[in-house]
């Protein structure tokens, strides 16, 4: 396997791998990451369908790309995947997987067109005082101080942050920023979380500075993730013959290992209550998808709290079991011992009639039923104790949803501490007590509050003990690389294997793994799409620092006499040359 730039290799069809009719194909898990590695073994790896074989925990696929109408609840969505332009390896797939909506297109099409369409962008990202605009203005707020820090850790070498946290890189100024309440709120970071992980995501994205205050960087479907994203592949899948087998618990994959090699040789797994298993030659690949962030996720309802589920099963103990008979298997311990550090949780709430609807409008000042952008990505409650944020994406945001509904997305940060209305910490409420808290603070008078989350809306929280695992600080190898050491017939999949530079909490990290996996071990000769270098782009770097200073020039920055001095012969230097022009194009004098 090897990395590619440009779009030689892009475009290009790579021949039949050598016997690839001879081989087979074992997936565990029917999340994004396994679909989409069962897409690139039919497409490019140009296996016969039949011989791939999906083995699937639930009864339906998606993994956290969910999305369904429950009959007893209601709909349903426990997050949501925001995407970009450089997710290359993502759309590299889905430029090939056909629409079930509109023949003749793939769902990159339909994308590309929705988004150019209604460009995604948004209107007030953060409130306060019950609906107020919090008047963030898009400035970043960083202090001297806390800018330093920010390009120190960007600067910094990978391994001098094995297992430190966020809190050991930055101090109080920095954690009190505009800057942060943006970045923690729209990626779920806390300050016990890996400043590894903080310093790949400053550099992977760091072309979007820009566009986080209002969200502008961001793409989104045109339904819930598994409508527009999950079931196209699936259906992709099931027309070239793939085989899906749900209900199925794989608790281990047994290895020969020898003298350095290392050849999966038995897949065990739990069916009706009955342990079965399935011996493998060297042409039967496995490809694990290791731990999962909706592992042990757990509904309430309007009524009932979610349980706390924090027991180590399915794929965690799955990847326990596989990591215990080599270290180049990673350590899942690492990840899955701490939920207190990480959980969160979301309510799905569904509005029923006209009463909450006009709030949302007030405060996103838009129509939310124009069919079009509705709140453009999260508005985040700044002075709510559970940092509580919402989103409504377009709607409908299923294609079963009355049109007279609306489905909104909330989430807390902190679920350990009282709410503000509701005096109980989140993971404690009920999904009616959810809704008065949010209702709370769209401004909604208090003697209307129950009435409303009573009658006018059905809130379904969910409880997600492992929703931000692959953030817990870590050294380069808690996780394993995509094909380990070794490995013949054998490679891990999604958020827990390990891939360059790209970063976790992304679907592109899912379909990258993938890629990587089935083009290393089908030998695919066509290269995987690099990451994107914008953190090697002198540009990028220039107008990101301009724009985390609030358009603040660099040069006006004030200096000691010597150094003031020494600026300014540097500038007479550069007077009329191409260095000088490229500083004044992204305003840094």
């Amino acid at each position: 396997m090897y990395y590619s730039n440009g779009n030689y290799e892009a475009f290009a069809r790579p021949l039949k791998p050598v016997d690839v009719d001879k081989k087979s194909a074992y997936l565990v898990g029917a999340g994004l990451a396994s679909l989409a590695a069962a897409c690139f073994l039919v497409r490019d790896g140009q296996m016969k369908g039949e011989n791939i074989h999906i083995l699937e925990e639930l009864s339906l696929p998606g993994g956290a790309c969910d999305g369904i109408k429950d009959s007893q609840k209601g709909f349903i969505i426990r997050g949501g995947r925001e995407m970009e332009n450089h997710f290359e390896c993502l759309w590299d797939l889905f430029r090939s997987i056909p629409s079930i909506e509109t023949e003749g297109v793939s769902i990159l099409d339909e994308y590309y067109w929705l988004n150019k369409e209604d460009p995604n962008y948004s209107l007030i990202r953060a409130t306060i005082n019950q609906g107020e605009d919090a008047h963030t203005d898009g400035k970043f707020g960083l202090s001297d101080k806390a800018s330093k820090e920010l390009v120190k850790l960007f600067m910094t070498k990978d391994e001098d942050l094995y297992d430190k946290k966020i809190s050991d890189v930055f101090s109080d100024e920095l954690i009190n920023s505009n800057f942060w309440l943006y970045w923690r709120t729209m990626f779920a970071f806390r300050e016990w979380h890996s400043a590894l992980e903080m310093k790949l995501y400053l550099q992977r994205f760091i072309h979007h500075i820009g566009g986080l205050p209002d969200l502008s960087a961001l793409k989104f479907t045109k339904y819930n993730q598994y409508e527009s994203l999950i079931l196209p592949m699936v259906k992709y899948l099931e027309a070239h013959g793939v085989r899906f087998q749900y209900d199925t618990q794989v608790t281990n994959v047994l290895f020969d290992i020898k003298g350095g090699k290392k050849l999966a040789k038995r897949i065990v797994y739990k069916c009706n209550g009955k342990e079965e298993h399935i011996d493998l030659t060297k042409n039967d690949l496995v490809f694990v998808t290791n731990g999962s962030c909706t592992e042990n996720s757990t509904l309430g309802d309007q009524n009932h709290a979610p349980e706390f589920n924090g027991s180590i099963s399915g794929c965690w103990q799955l990847w326990r079991n596989i990591a215990k008979q080599d270290k180049a298997f990673g350590n899942p311990d690492k990840f899955c011992t701490n939920t207190d550090e990480t959980n969160w949780e979301s309510a799905t709430i569904t509005t029923l009639d006209s009463r909450i609807p006009k709030y949302i409008e007030k405060i996103c000042k838009r129509d939310p039923f124009s069919g079009k952008v509705v709140t453009g990505g999260i508005i985040t409650v700044k002075d709510s104790s559970w940092l509580m944020s919402y989103t409504l994406n377009r709607q409908p945001h299923f294609k079963a949803q009355p049109g007279d509904q609306l489905v909104v997305w909330v989430y807390g940060l902190f679920t350990e501490v009282p709410g503000d209305y509701i005096k109980k910490p989140m993971k404690e409420c009920t999904g009616v007590e959810i809704t008065e808290e949010w209702l709370y603070h769209m401004g909604v008078p208090e003697s209307e509050i129950h009435e409303l989350a009573t009658s006018g809306a059905i809130s379904i929280p969910c409880m997600m003990p492992y929703i931000t695992a692959f953030f817990m600080p870590r050294e380069k190898s808690d996780r394993p690389k995509v094909v380990p050491d070794g490995c013949e017939n054998f490679a891990f999949l999604g958020q827990f294997a390990h891939t360059d530079r790209d970063t976790v909490f992304t679907t592109e990290y899912s379909v990258r793994t993938a890629m990587e996996a089935v083009y290393t071990l089908l030998d695919v000769d066509r290269g995987v799409p690099e990451v994107f270098g914008s953190c090697y782009d002198i540009r990028v770097l220039l107008d990101s620092t301009v724009k985390m200073m609030d358009g603040k020039k660099p040069i006006d920055t004030k200096l000691p006499f010597v150094l003031n001095i020494v600026k300014k012969k540097v500038l007479k230097k550069i007077s009329g040359t191409v260095i000088e022009e490229v500083l004044e194009r992204y305003h840094v004098i």
